[in-house]
């Protein structure tokens, strides 16, 4: 008993230190405080209303009406029967949110040194290194939280497989098993497709090693072993995957139907996923790459806070501007001279951290290099995006699934996590006994030299001018609105916090350099030199962080949870009764409740926080309306409005203040048509409706007739039987109650009819029912939904009811079970093992 408590005891502590950081780091959490999250603020906008229907009703509606016209709440924070590993997740982040992520951060990359047998002490040390990388940290300051949560599990997945690949096969299956099961609960797919390539990179090194090692059989066995693993992972997160999976179909990430442009021009590039130039906006330069080693080598982010000390700031004073509004002015200087259209912070892993992983360079070999060089070579490759055009168009093309994500500078999180690791080792193999102290001694010359001879290189280049001009691709723009003068103060800027950082990184690199000398003249002990690069890297790391996300961020928590309040508009809207939707063409920013989330603020966001709207904010909105309003710019289309019931288009009025403006020509929720047109495909469907009458003509699209998903398996999807009817004047559609998963009509008709509903139409879970029956309807006008309705006086009710939803959530308990006998079993094989 106390030997074992003798080998938890350090960790148990290391733990405690993990708690400590990360709520030291994050201390405002411990007065009550949130931290305002710019992306958290739109995601509360959309979420709204589900939240609110949850808090009534105790159900998941699956589906909100707040936002584009309507859309699944799938990728809306929608929560599935059975995930009970979404339980486990939530016991492991125990602490106040955003300190929950940086504790997962250290434990997960504790663990995984610890499975790759590295010391405690060494591992606590790593888990700096990672979890205080400054991009790991910008994420969470923005609000990209379930980026931050898939990422924390990364190392925890890996942990798995290395313990499968040392043969310890049954403690592999369960950690690989929970570790992935808890990656997919994060729901974000992207990074963990990141993490699969560099997983594969990792097998194919591992697999050269099998073969001349001539182990080929344990390594069949290991994958086979970690395959079983992440089936039944997936299996845990069976519904959110396959709701995922269908909703991806219709999608922006999906291939459209649409051969031709806005402009009418035809489409060059028609792909399963998004467009190239979609994928590739925000790419990395080629010279950014030195921003994981200097901070702000290309400028750091469009807003640094340079203080009165900057040329920015005695700009203003000579333009007569007081000091503390030329000191305001100074908090955000554009100072980033990239070319990505957005850069909130450079993607920095540390002077230290780099120093010693080019130290690892020279003095690691073996397996472990070879699979972290690799990882970490393939994520800057791939993270260049268009500026490396012959292989980012290969994985485009070729790769499965690569087309389906933006943004390719985000694989450089595999570089966040391999870095650090191999770093790491390179203290390993300088403590252990192994290595000659020759090849330690001309690891650390070379390191040095290269690493040394990098800053002065650099320093020296911007004093000459070479390569290195300080110019951005906007300082025309900003010439022309400020003048010449105020740009020559931006790169004035920009040269003097080059040259700082760089000193700066230089300084670090001879301290790092130092003290592994120091070790090696046995003037400094192992201990000594790991306390040493602790306060290096948290020096390092953490001033760079602080610059971007520190106790500024957080507000109060009424802030974040509550973040808007009915303006004027919303109140009139709000009073009115009935169901329609709402359309805020105005700021959006005055609903905030604070000049911080005024600044964040968007009518995007806030509208669909009062109201049902086609306004919204969403990375995968449905593609068809996104094509829609791409092709009928809603301010100049009024037909497009009319037709999604929008009764109220919120705008500005004399005095620039947001008034609601009523639309007398909207359709209401349903409404009876004269007369169906057919097309024969997408194309001409969209352009039918630029003259269409929506009023009195719907639009179908002939050539999907026969495609359109069978809205339950026991009603076979009919195509239209009757195109022309008549319309008596007392024909009548009312909506009797309306929940975002139900609907409820009565409709009144002499005549047989075709109505037209003004809502979204997704077969994929919404059932049609007439008097309790279920009923066949159709796509109409490109997104609405249409009906053939029989004569007289009938109940129609539209269900969302989502199979996927119930079949994914009977997967998750089986395999829930599964995993909970295997775990079982796992504990007590071992325990017999032990005892025999």
């Amino acid at each position: 008993m106390q030997l074992t408590l003798k080998k938890i005891l350090p960790h148990l502590l290391v733990f405690v230190g993990f708690v400590i950081l990360s709520l030291a780091y994050f201390s405002p959490v411990l007065q009550g405080k949130q931290i305002l999250q710019s992306d958290i603020l739109q995601y509360n906008g959309m979420a709204k209303q589900q939240r609110d229907f949850k808090a009534n009703t105790g159900e998941e509606a699956y589906w909100t009406n707040s936002a584009f016209g309507g859309m699944p709440t799938y990728q809306l924070g929608a929560r599935y029967p059975h995930t009970y590993i979404k339980n486990l997740d939530l016991g492991l982040r125990f602490l106040p949110r955003p300190a929950d992520y940086l504790f997962l951060y250290f434990v997960g990359f504790y663990i995984l040194l610890l499975c790759l047998k590295v010391d405690y002490k060494l591992a606590a040390l790593g888990s700096l290194a990672f979890g205080f990388s400054t991009y790991l940290i910008i994420i969470l300051g923005v609000g990209h939280n379930s980026k931050a949560h898939a990422i924390a599990y990364m190392p925890l997945v890996l942990s798995g497989i290395v313990l499968t690949f040392r043969k310890k096969y049954i403690l592999g299956f369960i950690v690989t098993a929970i570790a992935m099961g808890l990656e997919l609960v994060a729901n974000h797919f992207q990074m963990t497709y990141y993490l699969m390539l560099l997983v594969i990179v990792l097998g194919i090194v591992y697999l050269i090693d099998a073969y001349k090692k001539k182990v080929l059989p344990h390594f069949f066995k290991s994958v086979g072993i970690l395959f079983t693993a992440v089936i039944l992972a997936i299996g845990l997160n069976a519904a959110n995957i396959m709701a995922t999976q269908e909703y991806a179909k219709e999608s922006t990430r999906s291939k459209t139907e649409l051969t031709i442009n806005p402009d009418g021009s035809p489409k060059k590039d028609i792909s399963s996923g998004l467009a190239k130039e979609k994928i590739t906006e925000y790419s990395y330069g080629y010279l950014e790459t030195f921003n994981l080693f200097i901070p702000r080598f290309l400028g750091g982010g469009m807003g640094e806070d340079l203080g009165k000390e900057s040329a920015f700031y005695e700009f203003y004073r000579s333009q007569g501007v007081p000091p503390l509004d030329a000191a305001e002015a100074a908090k955000s200087v554009p100072t980033y001279w990239g070319n990505q259209p957005i850069v909130e912070a450079p993607a920095y892993v540390g002077a230290v951290v780099l120093f010693l992983f080019v130290f690892a360079l020279f003095l690691v070999k073996g397996r472990l290099k070879w699979w972290l060089v690799a990882g970490s070579i393939l994520a800057l490759l791939l993270s260049y995006g268009k500026n490396l055009g012959f292989l980012t168009d290969f994985f485009i093309n070729f790769v499965p699934l690569y087309d389906k994500f933006r943004a390719v500078t985000s694989i450089q999180v595999l570089l966040e996590l391999c870095i650090p690791v191999l770093a790491i080792f390179g203290l390993v193999r300088l403590f252990n006994d192994y290595e000659k102290d020759e090849d330690k001694f001309k690891a650390l010359k070379f390191s040095a030299i290269i690493t040394t001879g990098l800053c002065l290189l650099f320093l020296l280049l911007r004093y000459t001018g070479i390569v290195l001009d300080f110019e951005g691709i906007r300082d025309t723009g900003w010439s022309q609105g400020g003048g010449q003068p105020f740009v020559d103060a931006i790169v004035a800027d920009r040269k003097s916090i080059f040259t700082k950082d760089t000193l700066r990184t230089l300084l670090l690199v001879l301290l790092s350099a130092g003290a592994i000398y120091m070790f090696l003249k046995q003037k400094l002990s192992e201990g000594k030199v790991i306390i040493v690069f602790a306060a290096l890297i948290l020096f390092d790391l953490v001033g760079v962080d602080r610059r971007y996300v520190n106790t500024e961020n957080f507000v109060s928590s009424r802030e974040v949870q509550r973040p808007f309040q009915a303006n004027n508009a919303d109140k009139k809207i709000l009073s009115e009764s009935g169901h329609f939707r709402v359309y805020d063409v105005s700021s959006g920013t005055g609903r905030a409740i604070s000049q911080k989330v005024n600044a964040m603020a968007t009518g995007s966001t806030s509208a669909p926080y009062f109201h049902n709207t086609i306004n919204g904010y969403h990375a995968a909105k449905l593609k068809r309306f996104d094509e829609l309003s791409n092709f009928f710019p809603f301010t100049r289309h009024p037909e497009m409005l009319n037709m999604f019931n929008v009764k109220y288009i919120i705008s500005e009025d004399e005095n620039k203040q947001p008034y609601p403006f009523l639309n007398t020509d909207a359709n209401g929720n349903a409404w009876f048509v004269d007369n169906i047109t057919e097309v024969n495909s997408a194309d001409e469907e969209m352009l039918s409706l630029l003259d269409l009458n929506t009023k009195k003509t719907a639009v179908v699209d002939r050539s999907s007739i026969e495609t359109y998903e069978t809205v339950s398996q026991a009603v076979p999807n009919k195509a239209i039987t009757q195109f022309n009817h008549v319309v008596d004047s007392l024909a009548s559609i009312k909506v009797l109650e309306y929940q975002p998963n139900y609907i409820k009509y009565e409709s009144n008709n002499l005549n047989n009819g075709y109505a037209v509903f003004s809502e979204m139409y997704y077969a994929n879970g919404w059932n049609a029912y007439i008097d309790n029956e279920i009923t066949n309807y159709n796509r109409v006008n490109y997104l609405l939904r249409g009906m053939e309705m029989p004569k007289g006086k009938h109940t129609i009710e539209f269900k969302f009811e989502p199979q996927v939803v119930k079949t994914g959530g009977s997967i998750a308990l089986t395999s829930s079970i599964l995993l909970g006998l295997i775990v079982l079993g796992g504990l007590f094989f071992q325990f017999k093992k032990k005892n025999e």
